[in-house]
């Protein structure tokens, strides 16, 4: 059971859902545009309204279209959102009065078990008076006047929306069993690991975290550019008898920017640099098929850039030709091309079929205990002594540079300062000379770490 009344909102395109869906979750989660379709994959948040929590599900627009299409495929996640749900606001046009296609979804949810409330979206002014009373030809209960925009009509949905939520928790708090004292972890493991998935159009983000979950959660198919929002799902992994969490986000595929032109597709690529960031671990999905391109090694320089860990992900690797020398190639480029980091993992394998999926999270795993990892002070400055002696720094116009002490600033990324003389004087190639010394001694291989240099006070300048 969920922790909250899951709720989705359903509609022709166009009436307003992912508009409704920001305003109840607090956020421009989902992108919005004035074109109709933008929304395809369902989308989840946490939703709060006047004091109220649940969970509320942005679906695509819903369309009469043959399965096989993307619209039909669509429509049948959008079906099963409204099946998994508590309840479901169904959703018209206000302006546009009753269309032929809101008949048809309306026919489609009266023969659901799922609770259906009715919200007349764009309702304020006279123009949507008319759409209002057209509405009770649907045949719910009386119809809410809405302005999911301004936040018009939000009490009265506030009021539908109590008695459904209230039930639903209740019949939770009644199911959870008491705490037993004395049973609380005191080495409580880090919380759920959020896993981004990047990499170019097509490359089989979507249909690797189906196979992940066990389920045809998000949309998948032979065009490219499907997925536009950034879709978080959470799932469990299971893996010797133990239950990991992890947050995977399935983001848009990320086209060089110059061919970037249509303003959606510049929305989607935000959203997906944004689900960079809130990630922990970010896995780059390389189309075996194609090999290692250019646009590759930019998402996989900015994913480093902002300072998360990195895998590489070979992907259709059941349909690859010559795969040994491939991945050769692969790992030959990446060492050359992300020179700042050395030991990026590089694995095989394969969405469709599901290969290698449970090593690819197991290093996931890996890669975050070293990103989050901290060194003691005291270990650290023996490591750091040893290197400074057995490579003293350069004395650039015959003035020596010293070096004094180093300590850990901080994690995710693992972020060190270095305090001395003249450190505003030290080559970059001596800074890489520590770094690829912390990588081998102190274990940070495969991650972004960041050097900062800081000037001692001399306490007689004055």
């Amino acid at each position: 059971m969920s922790r909250f009344a899951t709720i989705a909102i359903v509609g022709r395109p166009n009436v307003g859902k992912s508009t409704l869906f920001n305003r109840l979750v607090g956020k421009r989660l989902a992108l919005v545009d004035d074109q109709p379709g933008v929304t395809r994959d369902r989308r989840e948040g946490d939703g709060k309204l006047l004091g109220l929590e649940f969970r509320i599900v942005d679906t695509a627009g819903f369309e009469d279209h043959d399965a096989a299409t993307l619209p039909g495929r669509m429509r049948v996640q959008t079906e099963k959102a409204v099946r998994e749900a508590d309840a479901a606001l169904f959703m018209i046009d206000g302006r546009a009065g009753v269309t032929p296609l809101d008949e048809e979804i309306a026919r489609w949810l009266r023969s659901e078990d799922t609770p259906i409330i009715l919200l007349v979206n764009k309702a304020e002014g006279k123009q949507g008076e008319n759409g209002l009373m057209e509405s009770y030809s649907l045949g719910f209960d009386n119809p809410i006047a809405l302005s999911a925009e301004h936040g018009e009509g939000v009490v009265d949905l506030f009021d539908a929306l109590r008695p459904i939520v209230e039930a639903y928790d209740a019949a939770e708090a009644e199911a959870l069993s008491p705490p037993v004292e004395g049973e609380e972890d005191e080495d409580a493991p880090l919380g759920p690991m959020k896993l981004a998935i990047v990499g170019r159009p097509n490359a089989g983000k979507s249909t690797l975290i189906n196979r992940m979950i066990g389920e045809d959660r998000l949309i998948t198919g032979p065009e490219a550019g499907i997925t536009r929002d950034s879709i978080r799902v959470d799932w469990q992994w299971e893996k010797d008898g133990e239950v990991h969490e992890i947050q995977l986000f399935d983001t848009a595929g990320m086209r060089k920017r110059a061919k970037v032109v249509d303003k959606l597709e510049k929305l989607s690529v935000a959203d997906a640099l944004h689900a960079v960031d809130f990630a922990e671990v970010v896995v780059l999905l390389l189309d075996a098929t194609k090999g290692l391109e250019a646009q590759d090694l930019r998402i996989a320089d900015k994913v480093l850039q902002e300072g998360r860990a990195l895998i590489v992900a070979l992907n259709k690797w059941d349909i690859a030709e010559d795969p040994s020398s491939l991945f050769n190639g692969v790992r030959t480029a990446l060492d050359d091309g992300l020179s700042q980091v050395k030991g990026v993992p590089v694995l095989s394998i394969s969405g469709a079929t599901g290969k290698g999926i449970d090593t690819l999270v197991r290093v996931a795993f890996e890669q975050r205990e070293i990103w989050t990892n901290r060194v003691s002070t005291a270990r650290l400055n023996r490591w750091f002594e040893g290197a400074v002696t057995a490579n003293p720094p350069p004395a650039p116009g015959g003035k020596r540079i010293k070096l004094r002490y180093i300590t850990q600033a901080r994690t995710r990324p693992p972020t060190f300062v270095v305090f001395g003389s003249r450190t505003d004087a030290l080559p970059g190639s001596y800074e890489r000379y520590l770094v690829n010394g912390m990588r081998k001694e102190l274990g940070f291989q495969g991650v972004p770490v960041r050097l900062n240099f800081r000037n001692s006070r001399n306490p007689y300048d004055e």
